[in-house]
Order: C-alpha cells, then structure tokens, then sequence
C-alpha cells in the first residue's frame, strides 16, 4: 500500500485478535444462482438461465461481521430474523464463520433475501424478499445490547434502513456511557437519529442527500462540520469511491487517495470500511490513523466479485 498515507504501523495479529466488536443492525441473505444463458424467452424478450450453481452469502450487518472476523478482529452480531428457511441458513452460515450472535426471532417477520441471477458473468435481475419487523421484538434487542454491551471494545451500527434499528438513539447513548466508540454506517433522510456517534460513515449519494450538492471542497468541508456540530458527532468519514476518502473532525479535514487498483465490484466496500475501523478503533488507534488502513482495506475488496471480505494478511501486505 502507500505508506505514505499511514502514520501508523497496522496492529499485530495477536493485538486485532483481541479487539471485539459488537455489530448491530439489519441482516440479509445474499444468494447467487448462476447459471448459462443460451437463448431468448419465447414468452418475453428476455433471457432464459439454466441455473448451475447456488451460492449463499452474508448479506447487511451480517456481511459487516463478515469483515471484521475476517479482519482478525472478533465479532458478535446483534439483530432481529424470521423464522424461515432463510434465518436457518443465515444461522448456519454465521457459525461457520465463528460469528457471536444474539437473534431476535420474529414469526411474522421475513427474513430479507436478496437474490441475483448472474447470466454471462453479469447480473441479470435482482429479486427482493422482505416485509418490516414487529415492534415487541425490536424491544427486547434492547435488553440483548445491554447484556452484550460490556464484552465489546467498539460498536458498529449498520444501517440498511429495514426497521431493525427502531432503538439507535437509547443503544448510541448507552454505548457513549460506556466509553466506547460507535460507529455508524447511515442510511435515510434523518440523520439526528444518529446524534452522538463517535463516526458516520456515508457515501457522496448518502451524505448529498442530506447536505445538498456542495460547489467544492471548501463548500464541502464547511457542510461536513456543521452536520458534525449538530449532531455532536467526533468525526464524519466520507466515502468517495474514486477519490479515496475524507475524514472531517475537530483537526479539520485529512483526505487519503483511493489506490490504483482494477475495480471489480462495489458491493460491500462500504462494509469493510467500517468493519476496519471498527477493528482498529477497538485496538485503540486514533479514528485519523485508522482512515488510511480502512481505505487500503476497501481497495482490495473492489478487486473482488460480490459480497467479499478481506483477511489479515492481504490487508497487512
């Protein structure tokens, strides 16, 4: 990686290892059929798939767990499934992967699945399964992140805007009391939801939609500041794809340039962003010195198909 960017060596093995993370928020299964496209509907203008192969992967908060166990950190996830066949297999996926959990069950609730169908190496469609959580089981999530609170050294809160975070604000003040750091992946039009976090981190579309379009750089800073005011947050991470990412905190402005490398797939990125500064944060490296290792983390990730993670040795390389 560039060491120029990083002021700060990348934790030992043994050191990450004993960072733990609590990751609360919205779960999905990602599942992936592919198959071989050979000819065109007769009934519709469009592709005809023969499935050949099926793949189930984490999906949502789960997928950020994904990342920080995969980062050698240790994970927990704390969130609310269906009783159906997709809550199964995500189960059984997450204990393949060592991942604490504490799930919420709820009958009336659909497990949300994402499935795409990959024809010729591209997605072709994507079918979405969901409906919105029961408000009891939301309730007792609270009482979980209590008991769960005291055994972490940093908090992720992932947002994908399903319902399953109703509680943000009382979880944001009671891990703040405790002295630990939250870190927020947002989502949505209100962000004063998120008010006290440690760090949100948006992307230019999430961030835009909030602020409005900025004119520039200083324009841009200046919407990054007063957003960090009034929501009394320590730091404000953007994500901007391309051109790396910036953090805004009470230093001012540090920016770190994406890496060159082949871009293949989004999908995720986001999730090892703050998977990794999860992880770091918890091993007790400053937010400013974490930015810079979090963007490496996410540069390899793109280079890889689909819901991907990263593992320590790729990320300490």
């Amino acid at each position: 990686m560039n060491t120029h960017s990083v002021s700060r060596p990348l934790p030992t093995r043994d050191a990450l290892a004993a960072s733990r993370v609590l990751v609360v928020g919205d779960v999905m299964l990602d599942r992936y059929w592919f198959g071989a496209v050979d000819r065109i509907s007769p009934e519709a203008p469009v592709p005809v798939v023969r499935v050949t192969r099926e793949e189930d992967r984490l999906g949502g908060a789960a997928n950020v767990a994904v990342n920080v166990q995969s980062l050698g950190a240790r994970a927990s996830l704390l969130t609310v499934v269906g009783e159906d066949e997709a809550a199964s297999r995500l189960e059984a996926l997450l204990a393949e992967r060592g991942i604490r959990t504490a799930l919420g069950r709820d009958p009336q609730l659909k497990t949300i699945v994402k499935l795409r169908v990959i024809g010729r190496s591209q997605q072709l469609i994507r079918v979405d399964f969901e409906n919105t959580p029961d408000h009891e089981v939301l309730a007792q999530m609270l009482n979980a992140f209590d008991a769960e609170l005291p055994q972490h050294d940093a908090v992720i809160f992932s947002d994908y805007g399903k319902g399953g975070l109703a509680h943000i604000p009382q979880m944001i003040q009671r891990a703040r009391a405790a002295g630990k750091p939250v870190l927020i992946d947002p989502k949505g039009s209100d962000y004063r939801r998120y008010a006290g976090a440690s760090v949100l981190t948006p992307n230019r579309g999430e961030l835009a939609q909030i602020t409005g379009a900025w004119r520039d750089e200083a324009h841009l800073a200046q919407l990054a500041q007063q957003m960090r005011s009034d929501l009394q947050l320590d730091a404000l991470l953007l994500t901007r794809s391309e051109e790396g990412m910036t953090l805004f905190d009470a230093a001012g402005a540090r920016h770190v340039a994406a890496e060159a490398r082949e871009v293949f797939d989004v999908t995720g990125a986001g999730d090892t962003v703050i998977a990794a500064l999860a992880a770091l944060a918890g091993a007790g490296m400053p937010m400013r010195d974490a930015v810079a290792w979090a963007n490496h983390a996410a540069a390899i990730v793109v280079g890889k198909f689909g819901t991907a993670s990263v593992s320590y040795d790729e990320w300490a390389r």
